[in-house]
């Protein structure tokens, strides 16, 4: 999915693999990292169950329409679905039925709801772009920080290298007769000091290249390096352009976060429609096609003879006070088949037993267990909740902004006053040794003076990466993109 609003650009060397092993750019690192981290991937998918679920309430606004059929067989005695007469036989007996339903007002509750399942499938889809601005931070920290161990391995290579050439000219002069032996011992314990240095800074840079692996979702096993740029080529925005205010301002329009929360606001404000629309009557259309028929085997109709008549209870009205007994005739059956009761074609039954269905529903709810009461509630709840959220995270950004502020503000004069100290101990080290070569300072002193000189740069190479990350961090909040 593509980020709008990150874009790193930076301003690194071209790619260099016509020999040998390919390094990655930051550039590479972050568009692969937007396809391939797990987090990103998990939020996408939330956003497509989103979209499913706005199609889904999309459809509920259309008219229902089923079918329902089925075909079953009667042994026995049983009711003739046709004639209605009991009969002994067996009947294959079936129906067929078209139903078709559609709301006509539900006090917006369609709507509403449709409005508040596109809200959300938007706050997810911003969500997605959260996630891929924290990815891409990652990324860029992680990248920081890899740079920031290949320049404490070429400071721990250059004290090595430096050590060893004390040392070389330290063994000349014991071998003169004008140092003692002491002051190689003292070099020699100097060099392996700073060769562990060397092991330790080398081991670190290879952490930090797997932890940014892990970050794009690569083998730990991959063949993977990046490129090292000089740290003088990352551009900074001048530190007058990151105010504080402006700055949070600018994140409120653009950062992911803040839009979230306000659709999901939004959202829930929709629901509270929709949950009080189900405390008034729905109307709604019906109507449905149906047809039966049955199937069975000829059945004979056997002659009746009158053997007979029996008295009943009831009497016919002649006129004139005269009444007659009603008798009921007395029916044998013979063996005799006088004809055979055949069951009509199926065609024509379906087409006679063809009936149609329409009408108008209401449904008013009255007595529901508080169900729809307590879904409003619930609902108005659920806003107030969204709101407070609201609130709590853009206070926090505020405060974020204003202390990631401070913090750069800070990191830069560290920054200038590390760089007067280095200026010094370089200095100081060439005073040093000039007068370790003339024979008028310890070696102890000399490596004292050597030891200071390192420190001080690795300490202006920390403020140096410190700053530029905090200036990336009010990059970041700025909600335009960084540019590194």
């Amino acid at each position: 999915m593509k980020m709008r609003t990150i874009n790193l650009c930076i301003a690194l060397l071209a790619f260099t693999s016509s020999f040998g092993q390919e390094k990655w750019d930051l550039r590479k690192a972050v568009d692969y990292a937007l396809i391939n981290n797990i987090s990103v991937k998990q939020a996408d998918l939330q956003a497509q169950f989103s979209e499913l679920a706005l199609k889904q309430n999309k459809g509920g606004r259309l008219p229902s329409l089923n079918f329902n059929g089925g075909t079953g067989l009667s042994f026995g005695r049983s009711e003739n679905p046709t004639t209605g007469v009991f009969e002994y036989s067996n009947l294959m007996n079936m129906n067929m039925q078209l139903q078709s339903q559609v709301t006509l007002f539900n006090w917006f509750a369609l709507k509403n709801t449709v409005d508040a399942s596109r809200l959300t499938w938007e706050a997810d889809k911003e969500q997605t772009k959260k996630v891929q601005n924290d990815i891409a931070l990652n990324v860029a920290v992680a990248y920081l920080q890899i740079l920031l161990s290949r320049e404490q391995v070429r400071i721990a290579a250059v004290q090595v290298e430096q050590s060893k050439v004390q040392l070389d000219i330290t063994r000349r002069k014991v071998t003169a007769g004008t140092l003692p032996e002491l002051s190689a011992a003292e070099l020699e314990a100097q060099l392996a000091r700073d060769s562990s240095a060397l092991v330790t800074a080398e081991g670190s840079a290879q952490q930090y290249l797997l932890q940014m692996k892990a970050l794009l979702n690569l083998d730990a096993a991959k063949d993977f390096d990046v490129q090292v740029p000089p740290v003088e080529i990352i551009p900074i925005e001048p530190l007058a352009e990151m105010q504080p205010e402006a700055v949070y301002a600018s994140a409120i329009a653009n950062l992911p976060q803040q839009r979230v929360n306000e659709l999901r606001l939004k959202s829930a404000e929709r629901s509270v429609a929709a949950a009080r629309a189900n405390l008034y009557p729905t109307i709604s259309a019906f109507g449905s096609l149906y047809t039966t028929a049955t199937k069975y085997k000829k059945i004979p109709v056997y002659e009746q003879i009158i053997t007979g008549y029996t008295p009943s209870n009831f009497r016919a009205d002649a006129g004139g006070g005269v009444y007659y007994p009603v008798e009921i005739p007395d029916l044998k059956f013979t063996t005799n088949i006088v004809d055979y009761n055949i069951s009509p074609k199926l065609g024509s039954q379906l087409n006679n037993n063809f009936g149609q269905n329409i009408g108008i529903g209401l449904n008013i709810p009255i007595l529901n267990g508080r169900q729809a009461r307590t879904g409003w509630d619930r609902s108005k709840l659920q806003v107030k909740q969204l709101e407070l959220t609201k609130a709590q995270d853009n206070m926090t950004l505020k405060q974020d902004i204003y202390t990631a502020y401070n913090d750069a503000v800070t990191a830069m004069q560290k920054f200038n006053a590390n760089k007067k100290t280095v200026e010094t101990s370089q200095k100081a080290y060439d005073f040093a040794s000039k007068r370790y070569d003339a024979g008028l300072l310890s070696s102890y002193e000399l490596i004292t003076s050597q030891n200071n000189l390192a420190r001080a740069k690795i300490d202006m190479l920390y403020s140096q990466y410190d700053y530029i990350f905090k200036m990336k961090l009010l990059e970041f909040y700025r909600g335009q993109g960084l540019k590194l």
